[in-house]
């Protein structure tokens, strides 16, 4: 069953090149050709021409019979349409149509009521044949769309019902409705906004509700595309100091600089070696989340002290061996980095709650 915005519109595609070869339009040479087209459509799109329940509510040529209309109605002089050409004639409806017309639409709302979207959407598309581009009908067919959660088609009939008739409110509220739906936040503020606008007084409570809901929106994806930025920048090679990656080195530079071979002039292992173990891993993957724990870091005194003991700058421990690194377990034992490295491991728990993200 045809159930997409897409899918109807082949099927009046293919409605319309069987009907082309059965009125004579279309010669009999071409039935061949018209088949073979319809076949690969119906395929294409899912769809079955052959089942009659499938046949569409308006013919293409009634929906482009509209589409003409309102291209017609865009302001380019008088009797002409937007492209210079001469507009169609307005098409006279009789009084016997719009009645049948209105009682439709009175059906369609009924169904509404109901929650019977099908049936209302059935119904306005009846009152729609009778009376093409009516912007009453279009917007309530756009509202049946939304309910049953066809974006797409509420979006396409609140469009060409606001084309029809700017003023008409409703419309704009229901365009704004659909383009939320989609996706399309800064659309939907701007349709909230127009028909804010035509409504004068500063709106209606509830466009303007839609309104401040889809700024909120608005709002909340600049500020993720700010927050992707930031972290990008941050996590950018060669970025210390000002918000980027710590420069690890000048803490290898603290315990005998320039991470060197091990024991040798009491330089600090390499970090190949010191990145085995789990918990420098895990100190150093917090540092670089948090920038700033680096230069508190390099500010302490008691590391520095330490630093020194152990043969920071190559100077060495009296009796020792050229200041090598010393036992990571000996040097835990030491409370102030025990507390550090707990604070390093945890993310910066300690830090107060005003730091920010």
């Amino acid at each position: 069953m045809a159930t997409t915005t897409k899918q109807r519109l082949a099927l009046a595609i293919i409605d319309f090149l069987t009907t082309s070869l059965e009125d004579g339009t279309l010669a009999a040479d071409d039935r061949e050709s018209i088949e073979v087209a319809t076949s690969c459509i119906s395929e294409s799109f899912k769809v079955d021409a052959s089942d009659k329940t499938e046949k569409p509510d308006q013919s293409l040529l009634q929906i482009y019979g509209v589409y003409e209309k309102l291209k017609g109605a865009t302001p380019a002089g008088p009797g002409t349409t937007a492209a210079g050409e001469k507009a169609a004639p307005k098409a006279e409806v009789s009084e016997a149509q719009k009645k049948e017309a209105e009682t439709l639409k009175s059906q369609g709302n009924s169904a509404m009521a109901q929650k019977k979207y099908p049936e209302a959407i059935d119904y306005y598309s009846k009152a729609l044949a009778l009376i093409p581009g009516n912007p009453i009908f279009l917007s309530n067919r756009a509202a049946a769309y939304s309910a049953s959660k066809d974006h797409e088609s509420a979006r396409a009939d609140a469009e060409a019902a606001v084309a029809a008739d700017p003023k008409y409110t409703k419309a704009w509220s229901r365009l704004g409705l659909a383009r939320f739906a989609l996706g399309d936040a800064r659309g939907s503020m701007e349709a909230y906004q127009k028909g804010i606008e035509y409504e004068g007084n500063g709106g209606s409570d509830a466009m303007k509700k839609g309104f401040e809901t889809a700024k909120k929106r608005v709002a909340e994806m600049e500020a993720d595309d700010g927050d992707d930025d930031e972290v990008a920048q941050r996590g950018m090679p060669g970025a210390g100091g000002a918000g980027g990656m710590p420069d690890l080195s000048a803490l290898a530079g603290m315990f005998g600089g320039g991470g060197g071979g091990r024991g040798g002039g009491g330089g600090m292992p390499d970090f190949s070696s010191i990145m085995s173990n789990p918990m420098f891993a895990s100190m150093a993957q917090n540092l670089m989340s948090n920038p700033e724990m680096m230069n508190n870091i390099m500010s302490n005194p008691r590391l520095r002290e330490m630093a020194n003991q152990f043969g920071g700058g190559g100077g060495g421990a009296e009796g020792g061996s050229g200041g090598g690194m010393p036992d990571l377990a000996s040097l835990m034992q030491d409370p102030s980095i025990a507390e550090m490295a707990r604070n390093m491991m945890g993310g910066g728990a300690g830090r107060g709650a005003g730091s920010g993200s």
